[in-house]
């Protein structure tokens, strides 16, 4: 933690720093970025900030878009991958004023802002999160996108596809979803993976495990440790910053999106959730349903309440619902149970200690904002608390069944989860009221949000595909 520009430059200096890079997130959730040298961090650079334009960033319209932003002197690491020794600091961003106030739809002021809400109304004094991200490395990408043609390519050593391969082929292929925890030498990602997680450790993001995941074409996981919000979302941009420069250095390539390949596992981000009072887990309780709290039933039956609307932020993108549909371990019915898998929320089965009681929301992925994502989740769950949303006097179960073995029928009972963004906007439209509590969120990222979902959503609606081609061409 740095108190002042003073200590910024000196560890500068004892630590051969060239260069201060300040990293600057929009709506979406991707990082961008801007450089400068020490000698140019001043105390004005943490009392005015530096400007930039927010309309590029899906914030504001284009006549109030000019925004600056301030270092967060406790949020900061040391990039691993920059030949110029860098020190990078996470960013506050500020309107513009007489007096710079912060930005209300700041995704990390809206972490900080779910947090003291989370205090004032005494639901408890600490929420932790524990994400898992589940990615593909691949050996290369293509994809084109014009008006006469579109399409992708991707490859990658291990997968089924090469068992025939002629070069570079020692017959160890995983098969079609047998990539679950896979060793070497069908691991062909472990050595990589490794120095995943040792960079992450050395950034202070605590690792809990590692592995291959199940699908064949090399999907892996990094699990972390528990946090808060804020840090967790800080956290979670490391990992996807990581794991993306960390694969290039390998000459791969690394993504989250969640259904990369047709027919195979496709890549989620499930949540874990938990809140503490004096460091005492309030989900537990010995006898409940699983051992879990009337509070942490509560907690769930918010979350799956406003399921529809809370994807807004957990399953932003069109992929998204490609990943979400019957038959894979991903879920689409609203429910809970005891460690099924194919409910929105999993009360896992071997977490029986007091303070290991916990639930997991499993349609999440990584296509997310992750600080929007976890306030989001934190807000229903708040809501359910607040409200006494009980589920099971909502019928969301508990339903320990696999539910995509139930017949149409018993199945055909249970609410299932929206099918693309056009009915998470409607969602976000009509289910809005419990994120608006206690200023958390505002009702300009709220439109901000449905506005960039819906933009999403209509061009790839009017995208012609290559199935349309092999089904219609000659029709």
């Amino acid at each position: 933690m740095f108190k002042n520009h003073q200590e910024v430059q000196e560890f500068c200096k004892n630590n051969e720093i060239e260069f201060i890079d300040f990293k600057l997130l929009d709506l979406a959730g991707r990082w961008h970025h801007l450089t400068i040298t020490p000698r140019r961090f001043t105390s004005e650079t943490i009392e005015y900030g530096i400007g930039f334009d927010g309309s590029s960033y899906g914030f504001l319209s284009v006549e109030k878009s000019d925004m600056v932003f301030k270092p967060d002197l406790n949020a900061y690491f040391i990039d691993p991958f920059n030949e110029a020794k860098t020190l990078v600091f996470m960013t506050r961003l500020y309107n513009v004023g007489e007096t710079h106030t912060r930005f209300e739809s700041d995704p990390r002021y809206i972490c900080e802002k779910v947090d003291a809400y989370m205090k004032a109304e005494g639901f408890a004094d600490q929420a932790l999160l524990g994400p898992e991200f589940e990615y593909y490395t691949f050996d290369s990408c293509h994809y084109q996108m014009t008006p006469q043609s579109t399409g992708y390519q991707i490859d990658t050593v291990q997968a089924v596809w090469n068992s025939n391969r002629p070069e570079n082929n020692n017959g160890y292929i995983v098969s079609h979803k047998g990539g679950y925890h896979v060793d070497r030498p069908k691991d062909v990602n472990f050595d990589m993976r490794n120095e995943m997680v040792r960079i992450l450790e050395s950034l202070n993001v605590p690792v809990k495990y590692h592995h291959p995941e199940v699908g064949g074409p090399g999907q892996q996981e990094i699990e972390l440790d528990f946090e808060g919000p804020v840090v967790m979302g800080d956290r979670s941009m490391l990992v996807k910053y990581v794991i993306k420069n960390t694969a290039q250095l390998y000459d791969r390539t690394a993504t989250f999106m969640p259904k990369p390949i047709f027919g195979e596992a496709g890549n989620g981000m499930h949540v874990h959730m938990q809140l503490l009072e004096n460091n005492a887990n309030l989900f537990y309780e010995k006898g409940g349903y699983s051992d879990m709290s009337q509070i942490g039933l509560y907690a769930i039956g918010g979350i799956l309440k406003h399921a529809a609307s809370v994807m807004a932020f957990t399953n932003p993108s069109t992929n998204s619902f490609k990943r979400l549909v019957p038959g894979y371990e991903a879920p689409v019915s609203i429910c809970f149970g005891t460690a099924n898998r194919s409910s929105v929320i999993r009360i896992p089965g071997y977490a029986t200690q007091p303070m290991r009681k916990r639930f997991e929301f499993r349609p999440a992925d990584a296509t997310a904002n992750p600080y929007l994502a976890f306030s989001a989740l934190m807000m229903a769950m708040f809501d359910g608390i607040k409200n006494k949303i009980d589920p099971v006097a909502h019928n969301f179960g508990p339903l320990d069944v696999n539910i995509f073995k139930l017949s149409d029928e018993e199945r055909g009972k249970i609410n299932a989860l929206p099918k693309n963004l056009f009915e998470v906007v409607e969602a976000l439209k009509t289910d809005q009221a419990y994120l608006l509590s206690g200023g958390v969120f505002t009702k300009e990222i709220l439109k901000d949000q449905m506005d960039y979902l819906l933009k999403e959503a209509i061009e790839e609606s009017i995208l012609p595909s290559a199935r349309e081609y092999k089904m219609y061409y000659d029709l």
